[in-house]
């Protein structure tokens, strides 16, 4: 009976040790949490205070001289144009074709953006969006009250699936948001002349990816357990898929799911984002 009673209570401490250990693991996520949205409001709130001061913001390229530029990195003007935006870093890339596959040109840095890390769920929740979009001419608004800007198509297909709602979420000037991504005049300016040139040049469409950070393994790592998590592995072979190649993957959806396939046609800048299983 003694024997017993030791294994029994050998287990009951088992199980409270056990316990003990899922909430401190609980407890560490959430400060982890916590952290994480206080480093993003202190970021937001330095930025808008340079903004307010009327100085460009650390990493700001060399604006007005985006041909010389162009020419340094050996780019033509009004060559097709990629986006990549990412919310953790406050930061937008610019990457433009030469040849059949896209380069690297420059990273602005983001304003302002609203909301935490994860997906817009619906109408009013002041979330900036995350995931795959693409904009065509007909989403520039030169004359917007944030001086430009330009839709990013949300919902598409995939947030419609997923009964996601919201509207006229847009990447544009000034530094306020309430579900866009704030660039500054200056900085939306450079990039409506690269968006323009594309688009006037035969681009029919740009894709523009969405992220909550840099999709690197050690970041995804860093997530673990969050309840977003699932998706963000879904935009992380979107991530992975182009820095594979530089080449646009083919990006559908099936179902409630985003289809990442390696790119099967090298040099396409312009593919829509369709509804297909297979």
């Amino acid at each position: 009976m003694a024997s017993n009673r030791r294994g029994w209570r050998g287990k009951i401490t088992g199980f409270i040790v056990l316990a003990i250990l899922c909430g401190l693991g609980i407890s560490v996520y959430l400060i982890g949490i916590e952290a994480e949205d206080v480093r993003i409001d202190r970021k937001r709130a330095y930025n808008f205070t340079q903004f307010l001061a009327g100085q460009p913001l650390p990493g700001t390229p060399d604006l007005g001289r985006l041909n010389e530029r162009l020419q340094a990195a050996g780019l033509a003007p009004r060559s097709p144009i990629f986006l990549r935006v990412y919310k953790r870093e406050f930061e937008l890339e610019l990457w433009i074709k030469r040849g059949d596959r896209f380069q690297h040109f420059t990273t602005y840095p983001i304003c302002n953006w609203s909301g935490r890390l994860g997906p817009k769920l619906r109408e009013g929740d002041r979330q900036a969006p995350e995931g795959f979009y693409t904009v065509d001419a007909k989403a520039l608004n030169p004359q917007s009250r944030w001086h430009r800007s330009f839709n990013l198509g949300f919902p598409n297909a995939f947030d419609r699936a997923h009964a996601r709602t919201g509207s006229l979420l847009m990447i544009h000037g000034g530094c306020s948001s309430i579900g866009c991504f704030a660039m500054t005049n200056p900085i939306i300016d450079e990039l409506w002349e690269a968006i323009t040139g594309a688009l006037t040049n035969g681009q029919k469409r740009i894709h523009v990816h969405v992220f909550p950070f840099r999709m690197t393994t050690e970041n995804m790592a860093t997530v673990a357990g969050h309840g977003s998590q699932p998706f963000w592995q879904t935009l992380k072979a979107g991530f992975d898929a182009f820095n594979a190649t530089q080449q646009l993957p083919e990006i559908s959806v099936c179902g409630r799911s985003y289809d990442v396939k390696a790119a099967s046609r090298p040099g396409d800048a312009d593919a829509e984002i369709t509804e297909k299983c297979g």
